[in-house]
């Protein structure tokens, strides 16, 4: 018996990061139930990161914390010329940056800012670094990094934003308990900022029934801080830690 089969998993990954997860849950028996509460879009302008790509030379090391933000740098980057060091948040977004050809120096052994902060502090004295992330982030990375002497230049490379027509379906799946899921998984704060707030603009009350899964501690604490604890926790913050847990509860 597969652990998820009969379970139904509501996944709230942007549309095209959603693939990947979902086979995973399939592949345990699940099924998957696609709902993007968050789109990834252009920034207001590409101007501040255009300029700073111009300058790529200037900067000792760039630092990625998405391989969204990979993707927008190879789309508009110079390949004349080569960033000197590059440091990344976890294994996906170095995974990005190895398939655009470049190499990463250095991945945190936790997988999220505070460990990148610790990670990068020693190299931060007199250091010029740049940072290219979502427009809507936390700031402790660069925070951290500049009160231990680094001079951090922060660029938007795209911006999250709800997905029209999310309302609509969540009415649906919530509808009835015959359609309720089982599990929702949150691989980002914003998909679990962006879930609550569209079942509030919905007016549907989650049921208390389903199991929440988080990928990692800033997203568990996301959900504390709107009212819902996660059930479930990935040990690390990967897709496969993540599917993993879910697994482990429902086995």
């Amino acid at each position: 018996m597969y652990p998820l089969a009969q379970r139904r998993i509501l996944v709230t990954r942007t549309r095209h990061q959603a693939s990947g997860l979902a086979a995973q849950l399939e592949s345990l028996g699940a099924t998957v139930v696609i709902v993007p509460t968050i789109e990834i879009v252009p920034p207001e302008t590409y101007a501040p990161l255009d300029a700073a790509l111009a300058r790529l030379a200037a900067f000792d090391w760039l630092i990625f914390t998405s391989a969204n933000a990979v993707e927008v740098f190879e789309q508009r980057r110079n390949r004349a010329i080569a960033p000197k060091r590059i440091a990344v948040i976890g294994p996906a977004t170095a995974r990005a940056v190895e398939e655009i050809g470049l190499a990463v120096d250095l991945i945190p052994p936790q997988y999220v800012g505070e460990s990148l902060a610790v990670e990068l502090t020693p190299y931060a004295q007199h250091c010029h670094m740049l940072l290219i992330r979502a427009a809507e982030a936390r700031d402790t990375l660069p925070e951290t990094l500049r009160a231990a002497g680094a001079t951090v230049s922060v660029v938007a490379a795209y911006r999250n934003q709800v997905p029209p027509g999310a309302i609509p379906t969540l009415q649906s799946i919530f509808a009835s308990p015959r359609t309720w899921p089982d599990a929702i998984t949150f691989t980002s704060a914003s998909t679990a900022r962006n879930l609550f707030a569209l079942l509030d603009a919905a007016s549907l009350v989650l049921p208390e029934k389903i199991v929440l899964a988080s990928i990692g501690p800033i997203t568990s604490q996301t959900l504390r801080d709107l009212g819902h604890p996660p059930h479930v926790e990935a040990a690390e913050h990967t897709i496969p830690a993540l599917v993993h847990a879910l697994a482990e509860r429902f086995a």
